[in-house]
């Protein structure tokens, strides 16, 4: 495999243990629930896409993304409920 090329991959685990694929994945104006947040961080993370093509596909900053990623990270779909809204903890 030649250096800096990334291998694609068709399908990954998501973190409910169904397989994802790029058609599986939340519609581009899906409301952004923690699970959905989650399919995508994995799908990144796994090689269905990359950070920039998740980034434009779902309209997010790449600051956002790495929220999500991080958060997913550090305590996985609860820690992704617990969102700050304008400066305050949010209630969910």
């Amino acid at each position: 495999m030649e250096e800096g090329v990334t291998k694609r991959v068709s399908r990954v685990v998501g973190p409910e243990g169904l397989v994802l694929t790029l058609a599986s994945l939340p519609s581009r104006n899906a409301r952004w629930v923690p699970r959905r947040k989650a399919e995508v961080v994995v799908a990144v993370s796994g090689g269905i896409l990359t950070m920039a093509e998740a980034c434009e596909r779902y309209a997010i900053s790449s600051d956002e993304f790495a929220e999500w990623e991080r958060a997913y990270e550090q305590g996985g779909l609860p820690r992704l409920r617990n969102r700050r809204i304008n400066g305050s903890k949010s209630e969910s």
